[in-house]
């Protein structure tokens, strides 16, 4: 709740300092008591806050309507950070006398509103706004407040199913748990515990935990230790698959700990990926992500080419933090992070940002936009022009009085991950679930996972592969699968006509078409893909080349996969091929070669407008002799329209 801090802290340095310390005369005429005073200011000039404390109890107790050392002791707690009984005080100077100071409703509605007294908060804003022709410093933060008094008490009078369910003993402990991180397919969960630690200038040390999930449970979290150090790992965020992830690192600066990771400033962004079961030596960002500011909490978006992070510029708790955005193009590069618009970023603090698989819908907490006192946690989601919606807030008890984030949202967007030090947990901060209510659920998303493998040998191959959006023909996930296993596993908005194509040197690409027009995340495609070996006579169906019925002209999505063939002939330039066109047996068969002669024909022309040389190409119509399904059915007989390439030469 950085925006407290600096409310108080500007109240306590500008205002008294405006008011009673330069003061001549006080209320008071108790000359003990003001001898107490002066000796009380003494202390707090000196910062010495214990003995201000003594001296100023005293001087009330000599008069107990001695309204400046009740302020001035109203001061010393506040920088002890004793709010509660700070807030006795200002109260009792406002008791005292309600014309005093009016910087003095500000202070205590700020910390009336730090505990949810709502009614109490709103009494004081509205009392500070009504002062006439007083400078009143805390114009603008009042009226803030005031929203913020009446938009939490009408959210109390209409709040949202929430039943937050602690994830149990083998993920939480004694120790803070926070910052979850959990794969697409929700079997593996990433997130930071702060361990208490003699070797830091803090007195502790962040490290990762991980957990899988059984179908059923938890297993119990380990210690990933290829990744922690001696010195802080937080705010991790995993790709879709579980195999790249980008985390924060922060400088240490006890000899000898944690010097491997340098940065460019207090807290850097940095990468590692995962090669079967272990994780390699983790690498910073670059300058082009990392700057000489405070970089944190980073998200990576399930297509692996935007990632969202947070960047704070300032010290501590003046530091202003916003939400940035950046990109990596094809050649691996990120663009330079832009900040995101107004909308979504506010003069108040936003943290913890999360962009669900969808791609579309963002979750971050702020304090600036219209909650429930301190950061609460808030959805937008971009439209097909990129602009972000007004966040909507995710209403109460979700939302509280206190500080909200570390928020994730699984594939499905029905249920919701958090950190809360609610009764009832392990210990400090435990990791919870809960179902995410209707108004805050992002668009649902399906995954594909599955091998990549030699057809012969059966051998994992580290192969690339994309998937391609049909309907705009842009590459909707591009990654490859593991160097050990060959696994992969790829998020899938639904609702979308997808192209998947897999390559690796010296083999034939794989094509396969995939119609998400329904599914859930629960019911996954699965699909092992054999890739062949570039050899003589071997054949490859190009299965999202498309025709209408009974015509030989190309539908416009055909074009993707035909360039993939572009790319693979040009990429091997010795390879020489034909074009086979095939169909089911419906109709007569002269019609059908005719068909498939065009059909076979046409494929032949787009690979020369291409530029791919005649001599390597041969076109060839099959009619409907060589079914490979059964062409009594409508499925079989789909699979019979078909056109393929052989390989002639290599």
């Amino acid at each position: 709740m950085n925006r407290f801090f600096q409310i108080l802290t500007l109240i306590v340095l500008v205002g008294f300092a405006n008011t009673c310390f330069a003061q001549k005369k006080v209320s008071s005429t108790n000359k003990k008591a003001i001898k107490l005073y002066e000796k009380g200011k003494g202390y707090y000039d000196a910062r010495n806050n214990e003995l201000a404390e003594l001296s100023l109890l005293e001087a009330i107790e000599k008069d107990p309507n001695f309204i400046e050392a009740e302020l001035m002791l109203a001061y010393v707690y506040t920088d002890k950070r004793t709010y509660k009984k700070a807030l006795t005080h200002y109260e009792r100077c406002i008791e005292i006398n309600p014309k005093f100071f009016p910087e003095i409703y500000v202070s205590a509605a700020t910390l009336q509103l730090k505990y949810g007294d709502y009614t109490a908060a709103k009494r004081n804003f509205t009392g500070y706004l009504s002062f006439e022709g007083a400078p009143l410093m805390q114009k603008d933060f009042a009226k803030s407040g005031l929203a913020t008094c009446n938009f939490a008490m009408e959210a109390i009078k209409h709040p949202v199913p929430f039943e937050p369910k602690n994830l149990g003993d083998k993920i939480n402990s004694p120790l803070p748990e926070y910052f979850p991180s959990i794969t697409v397919d929700g079997e593996t969960l990433l997130y930071t515990r702060r361990l208490n630690s003699k070797m830091t200038y803090t007195g502790f040390n962040e490290d990762f935990f991980v957990s899988n999930f059984d179908g059923k449970n938890w297993g119990q979290a380990q210690n990933v230790k290829f990744i922690n150090s001696m010195t802080n790992e937080g705010a991790p965020s995993l790709s879709a698959s579980g195999r790249f992830l980008i985390f924060t690192s922060c400088d240490n600066p006890v000899e000898g700990y944690g010097r491997d990771r340098n940065g460019y400033g207090s807290c850097d962004l940095f990468y590692t990926y995962k090669i079967g079961d272990n994780w390699r030596k983790p690498q910073n960002l670059g300058s082009k992500i990392n700057s000489r500011n405070w970089e944190t909490q980073p998200s990576f978006s399930a297509d692996g080419k935007t990632l969202y992070f947070i960047r704070g510029v300032g010290r501590s708790y003046t530091r202003q933090q916003d939400i940035y955005t950046a990109t990596l193009n094809e050649k691996g590069v990120w663009s330079e992070p832009v900040r995101l618009s107004n909308t979504i970023n506010t003069p108040g603090v936003e943290e913890s940002v999360f962009i669900h698989p969808d791609g579309k819908t963002l979750y971050f907490s702020s304090n600036g936009h219209p909650g429930m006192g301190g950061l609460d946690l808030f959805m937008s989601q971009k439209d097909e022009k990129g602009v972000w919606s007004t966040p909507v807030n995710l209403g109460y008890p979700i939302n509280t009085f206190n500080d909200e984030n570390s928020l994730l949202v699984d594939a499905s967007g029905k249920l919701a991950y958090f950190a809360s030090d609610r009764e009832g947990g392990y210990g400090d901060l435990d990791l919870y679930q809960f179902e995410m209510p209707e108004h805050a659920k992002p668009k649902e998303v399906n995954y594909l996972k599955g091998k990549v493998y030699d057809a012969t040998t059966k051998k994992p191959i580290a192969a690339q592969f994309e998937l391609i959006d049909l309907k705009t023909g842009k590459v909707a996930v591009a990654s490859f699968a593991d160097e050990a296993t060959g696994e992969y596993l790829v998020s899938l908005p639904i609702d979308k006509e997808y192209a998947l194509n897999v390559s690796h040197d010296g083999y034939l690409f794989f094509s396969e078409n995939f119609l998400l027009t329904e599914g859930n995340a629960k019911e996954p495609f699965r699909k092992d893909v054999p890739l062949h070996k570039i050899e003589v006579n071997k054949t490859m169906v190009l299965k999202n080349v498309f025709f209408d019925t009974d015509k030989f002209d190309l539908k416009a999505k055909s074009k993707i996969e035909l360039d993939k063939l572009v790319s693979f002939l040009n990429k091997n330039s010795s390879v020489k091929i034909e074009l086979g066109g095939h169909t089911d047996n419906v109709g007569s068969k002269s019609a059908n070669q005719i068909l498939s002669e065009n059909r076979a024909k046409t494929v032949y022309s787009y690979l020369v407008e291409k530029g791919i040389s005649l001599d390597r190409l041969t076109a060839k119509g099959y009619g409907d002799e060589n079914p490979i399904a059964d062409n009594t059915t409508e499925k079989g007989r789909a699979e019979n329209r078909r056109t393929e390439f052989k390989v002639l030469a290599k």
